[in-house]
């Protein structure tokens, strides 16, 4: 399974499945948590801004009796539904129409209250409003309240307390806590510059008559509880600190300093604050006790203070934040049925493509199977059925390749069954031949005089020339046949090959002639082998001679080409010509036109299939135009003023008679005319 494509096709495609529904999943889920994170947090900052406008409403009012228009204040400014209810869930106040409306969730967004505030919520708006030192909102400051002419003389105090400064050259403003009392705010971060100032803040530090008395009533409420657990009571003052501190300060700064246990009734840092108070120490060190009786001081203190602003401010209600259409915050929640839709879809998805690579690979594997089974009956030596070609894609080409390489195989085996008998039989005859003529004498039926021992040579000239071809065939086969190039003068050559063949061309009836070179295309000049250049004109005009009827001619012109890049020799006969279904064949080895093997125009086959690779060895080509009833014209085109390869330079044996003389035409007159 695993060499097998359709296996492997199919690993493939599941693995890529696998990993696109992964890669969605995890996009999918990404993308949606970061969207949902986001609009969490924007809603975490709305409703954070709610809870700080219900919690600053319910700090200045006792009661929830006119919050209604405060809610729907918000709800219009943030397009969400705002409902308050009492902690048995009795309806205060609602945006929307509760007729009309979703009923509420049961868990609340949070709890309004100004004694017990949120810290995470308070924390989403301490950038815009400073957050509480503890858990009591600094805007609840019930009997700590200024009244208007407490407030008026104190104004008028730090108004010439900024006077002063800026005499100085110090910046400064007047900024009011949520009690009314003025402070000092100075432009900048850098408190050391008041000192050596005249200006004084003793009377802007002091405790006014309210907050004495407010003071003095915390005080009884901090001493009772201690009376309670036995303790000594303590003196407070108006940073609800107890013991020695440094020096008077203002309520609004002490209670910013305050320690977490024992909170300001007053807030530490008004809004768009810029500098420290200019009271002379901006870090009250209370003498706060340690271990168990500190505990227990803070506690107290703590506890008194919710008393004392109990009635002050409004009580606890429920507050419920959510969508106008009655959803909360959205979240994600990957649920168990959410998984499993999850993982089907991706079952699913996987299963549609297994289901198409099935389809897909199994259609491409089909005519891969069938090329293999073809392969393999040729392999086995049985008849090899074409296979069928389906379409014109790339599998298609393949089987039409592979039909037309059956089909080539195909025909190079029946040539090479047909060369081995064609050659068996011109063995076997001059063979036959001269053993009978050996086994006459040796019986004394004939006597062996020259006219005997004539023949006995002939037939082994005829038997050595069918070698000679085979030996030169496989040799171009092999790339051994070795080329000896020297320059040539073809028109030389051309009468050389006419010569040789003369006798045979008047014995046959027919006239054999060179002609020159036509006006304008003069023959340049040529380096080449003259032997094997010899052998493959002889072999031509051979051939030539043999299909040429008594009373034609054969023809030899040389010239060159238009571009005088080569020189072109032409072997023209006046013959039987070729049919045009052979005439693509007459080069192809083992090939013959006439089937009947005669002695007058058989051959073995070799003789053009020889023309054709001593052409190629010297780098040219050889082409054949025929039409029937009218002769043929062989044409070689060969380099001009190129050599081939010279070997080792030894010289070549072989003799011109002896290669392409028509002594050899029973071997090397190659593809037959018919």
């Amino acid at each position: 399974m695993r060499k097998s494509l359709f296996a492997r096709l199919l690993t493939v495609s599941a693995l890529v499945a696998a990993c696109s529904v992964a890669a969605t999943a995890w996009l999918a889920v990404q993308t949606t948590s970061g969207a949902i994170r986001q609009e969490q947090g924007q809603n975490l900052t709305a409703d954070a801004r709610i809870y700080h406008s219900l919690l600053g409403y319910a700090a200045a009012h006792p009661t929830w009796e006119d919050v209604g228009g405060t809610v729907r204040d918000l709800a219009r400014k943030s397009g969400r539904r705002i409902a308050l209810t009492t902690e048995r869930r009795d309806p205060l106040a609602d945006s929307a129409d509760p007729a009309s409306s979703p009923a509420l969730p049961a868990q609340a967004s949070a709890i309004v209250d100004p004694l017990s505030v949120d810290t995470a919520l308070a924390a989403e708006t301490a950038g815009a409003s400073g957050a509480p030192a503890d858990r009591v909102d600094p805007r609840a400051v019930g009997p700590f309240r200024l009244p208007a002419s407490e407030r008026a003389e104190l104004q008028q105090i730090a108004e010439r307390n900024v006077a002063c400064l800026s005499n100085s050259g110090i910046a400064s403003d007047v900024v009011r806590s949520a009690s009314g009392r003025p402070r000092i705010q100075v432009v900048g971060n850098d408190p050391d510059r008041l000192q050596g100032t005249r200006c004084t803040t003793d009377a802007l530090d002091s405790p006014t008559a309210t907050e004495k008395k407010a003071l003095k009533s915390l005080n009884q409420l901090a001493d009772a509880c201690l009376k309670r657990q036995n303790r000594v009571g303590v003196h407070l003052k108006l940073d609800l600190s107890w013991g020695q501190a440094p020096e008077p300060r203002p309520a609004e700064v002490l209670a910013s300093t305050a320690p977490s246990a024992s909170p300001s009734p007053v807030p530490t840092s008004p809004p768009n604050a810029v500098t420290p108070s200019v009271s002379p120490d901006t870090r009250p060190s209370p003498a706060v006790g340690n271990g168990e009786d500190g505990r227990a001081i803070a506690s107290c203190v703590g506890t008194a203070r919710r008393e004392q602003l109990g009635s002050y401010v409004a009580s606890p209600a429920l507050l419920f934040i959510g969508d106008t259409g009655g959803t909360t915050v959205p979240g994600f929640d990957l649920s168990p049925a959410n998984t499993a839709r999850i993982a089907g879809t991706a079952a699913l998805v996987l299963a549609l493509t297994v289901g198409a690579s099935v389809l897909v690979g199994a259609r491409l594997v089909r005519p891969l199977r069938a090329l293999t089974g073809a392969a393999q009956r040729m392999r086995d030596g049985e008849d090899s059925v074409p296979v069928l070609v389906a379409a014109d894609n790339e599998i298609g080409r393949l089987a039409a390749t592979f039909n037309d390489m059956s089909a080539h195989r195909a025909r190079l085996e029946a040539q090479r069954k047909a060369m081995v008998s064609d050659v068996a039989h011109e063995l076997r005859t001059p063979l036959s031949n001269i053993r009978g003529w050996l086994e006459a004498a040796q019986d004394g039926v004939a006597d062996p005089d020259p006219a005997f021992i004539a023949s006995l040579h002939e037939e082994a000239v005829l038997l050595q020339h069918i070698i000679d071809d085979l030996q030169d065939l496989a040799q171009a086969d092999a790339g051994a046949l070795r080329l000896h190039p020297e320059p040539v003068r073809i028109e030389d050559l051309l009468n050389q090959v006419a010569a040789a063949h003369q006798a045979r061309a008047d014995t046959a009836g027919v006239a054999l002639t060179v002609l020159p070179a036509p006006p304008g295309r003069p023959v340049p000049g040529l380096t080449a082998d003259p032997v094997r250049l010899r052998q493959a004109l002889g072999n031509l005009v051979s051939n030539a001679v043999r299909h040429t009827p008594s009373g034609g001619k054969v023809t030899l012109r040389p010239y060159g080409s238009e571009s005088g890049e080569a020189v072109l020799v032409d072997v023209t006969d006046t013959g039987s010509g070729i049919p045009p279904e052979d005439l693509g064949h007459v080069f192809d080895r083992f090939w013959r036109g006439e089937k009947s093997r005669s002695r007058r125009t058989g051959g073995s086959g070799l003789g053009l299939a020889i023309v054709r690779k001593l052409t190629e060895a010297h780098d040219g080509s050889v082409t054949a135009v025929s039409v029937p009833g009218q002769g043929s014209v062989f044409t070689l085109r060969l380099p001009a003023d190129r050599g081939g390869s010279s070997g080792d330079g030894s010289t070549e044996a072989d003799s011109t008679d002896g290669l392409s003389t028509g002594d050899r035409d029973g071997a090397g007159s190659g593809s037959e005319q018919p």
